[in-house]
C-alpha cells in the first residue's frame, strides 16, 4: 500500500487543485507534480508568465511558496493506494483522503479543480465530504434528497480540468493551458 502526500494548503488557498495520486516520480521526490514531463509546473507558468518558476527538484520549496501565493493548494482524491507504476488505470484498492476538515484549513476556499478524470469521478464524494453530508467512501452509492441538497449549500464551485499528466496525450500542451485558463480567469485568479 502507498501513502500520498500531505496538503499543500495555506489559509488563503481560494483554489484546491486536486490530482488523483502521486507518480512514482512524486512519491520518491515527496513533490507534487515531480516528474519532469508532468505539464503542471509548465501550465501555471503560463497562466502566470510575469513571474518566473525555478525548475529542477532542488527548486520545490520556492515552486511550493509561488502557488500558495496565487492562492492555490494541492492534495489528491486518494490518500493511499496499490498501484504498480504511475498509471491512474493500475490504481487498486484506493482509499479517499478525508476531506471533511479542507474548509477548517482553507476558510477562503472557493473551487476545487480536478485535475483529470480520475480525481473528477469523486467530485460528489468530496463535496459531500465540505458539507458533512455521508462519509467519505469510494464505493458508497449516489447522492440522493437531503444529503444532494446539502452538498449544493456549500457554496465551492468544481471543476474537470484536463490531466497534466504526460500520460494524457491526447490533449495539447496549448489545449490543456487553453482550459485551465478559462477556469482561472473567469473567476480573476489571473
Amino acid at each position: 500500500m502507498l501513502t500520498g502526500l500531505p496538503p499543500l494548503v495555506s489559509s488563503h488557498t481560494q483554489v484546491l487543485i486536486l490530482g488523483s495520486f502521486p507518480g512514482v516520480a512524486s512519491l520518491a521526490s515527496q513533490q507534487y507534480y515531480g516528474h519532469p514531463q508532468n505539464q503542471f509546473w509548465k501550465i501555471l507558468q503560463a497562466i502566470w508568465p510575469s513571474c518566473a518558476l525555478p525548475t529542477g527538484a532542488s527548486s520545490y520549496q520556492i515552486r511550493s511558496e509561488w502557488l500558495l501565493a496565487r492562492g492555490l493548494g494541492l492534495w489528491d482524491v486518494y490518500a493511499a493506494c496499490e498501484r504498480e507504476g504511475s498509471l491512474d488505470s493500475q490504481i487498486r484498492t484506493p482509499v479517499l483522503n478525508d476531506f471533511a476538515e479542507i474548509l477548517r484549513l482553507c476558510p477562503a476556499l472557493q473551487a476545487i479543480a480536478h485535475n483529470g478524470a480520475e480525481s473528477f469521478k469523486h467530485a460528489r464524494r468530496v463535496s459531500a465530504a465540505l458539507a458533512g453530508a455521508e462519509p467519505l467512501q469510494a464505493d458508497s452509492a449516489p447522492l440522493e434528497g437531503r444529503a444532494l441538497q446539502k452538498v449544493k449549500s456549500v457554496g465551492v464551485k468544481f471543476y474537470k480540468l484536463p490531466s497534466s499528466s504526460p500520460a494524457h496525450a491526447a490533449w495539447s500542451f496549448e489545449r490543456k493551458l487553453a482550459a485551465w485558463r478559462e477556469v482561472f480567469e473567469k473567476h480573476r485568479w489571473v
